[in-house]
């Protein structure tokens, strides 16, 4: 019900490879007053619509659109993988853009894209997801190495590997740290199925070597064109697939020797294919996929044009 003060707002489910993420389309919506608030709320999977979190999609000056992201913890994220492909799918299944080459505003920047439908709620999305960072103090991540080095197949000090599920998964002490415009920590290891995502991903979100948090992975090679990665998110938990995360593992792949410049990284949710040649950006393709819509009742109303400030 509506009042003065409150909305009910309308609302699109959409996933990426069951990275699955509440969606408010801002072109038409009333912005909402306490965004980390309602991304709280709205994304309880028992007491809301459930989901990893809470997408504005904005009107933006520099791009089709703008994306605002927030955990289901509330925390504010720079970029998602997964989120970026559904956004662009939005703004062409609701004549905002064409299909084919359109750009998206991210926390990251203006990142290039191709959208290619396959009918009205599906869409293979291809995203120009800009070079990776490497540079410590960037992703950022503070170890005792020297300040410029990047962090590859170094290990984690503090981070406790004594428990038997380690020799079990085989996993290998180091991790290589990059940014995809938000922080990520990966590790190999023989099984990932064997390790405890629920007891090693907060132990490694939540170390003090990365002072915003980070997102962590762990990742089995398959071959040198295909690894399997499990996820644990920053402000999510355990999610069926990570974007920007599998960006980052194949970065790492590549700079570690374990993998090569294409492959296909195979996730809880199912397959993305990532490019990156060693040098400049680096490419993910995946689907993008409307479940259902609805409203959210009684939103506190935001001051007016809120969600049309372009970020600096």
């Amino acid at each position: 019900m509506e009042s003065d003060a409150t909305t009910d707002v309308a609302f699109v489910k959409m996933h990426g490879l069951g990275n699955d993420y509440v969606y408010i389309d801002l072109f038409v919506s009333p912005a909402p007053a306490d965004p980390a608030a309602l991304a709280q709320r709205i994304a309880d999977r028992h007491r809301g619509v459930g989901g990893d979190g809470l997408i504005l999609v904005e009107p933006s000056q520099r791009a089709a659109a703008r994306m605002r992201m927030l955990n289901a913890d509330g925390s504010e994220s720079e970029m998602c993988g997964n989120g970026v492909r559904c956004v662009a799918h939005l703004v062409v299944a609701r004549g905002y853009a064409s299909p084919g080459p359109l750009t998206i505003e991210t926390g990251r920047g203006v990142l290039a894209i191709e959208v290619r439908p396959e009918g009205p709620f599906r869409s293979q999305v291809k995203v120009d997801m800009g070079a990776p960072i490497l540079n410590p103090a960037d992703v950022p991540v503070q170890l005792q190495a020297d300040a410029g080095d990047a962090v590859i197949d170094q290990p984690c000090p503090g981070l406790s590997l004594a428990d038997d599920w380690v020799a079990a998964a085989g996993l290998e002490p180091g991790m290589t740290c990059v940014s995809m415009g938000n922080p990520h920590a990966i590790f190999y290891c023989r099984d990932v199925d064997a390790v405890p995502l629920e007891v090693f991903g907060p132990a490694v979100e939540r170390h003090p070597a990365f002072p915003r948090r980070t997102n962590a992975h762990v990742v089995q090679v398959l071959s040198p064109e295909h690894v399997r990665v499990r996820t644990w998110e920053r402000g999510s938990g355990i999610t069926q697939a990570c974007g920007t995360g599998a960006s980052a593992v194949c970065v790492a792949g590549l700079l570690t020797g374990r993998s090569g410049p294409r492959i296909t990284a195979t996730l809880p949710g199912g397959d993305l294919l990532l490019e990156w040649s060693g040098e400049g950006a680096v490419l993910m393709t995946g689907p993008a996929e409307e479940v259902f819509t609805g409203f959210w009742h009684s939103v506190p109303r935001a001051a007016a044009a809120e969600h049309l400030e372009d970020t600096p």
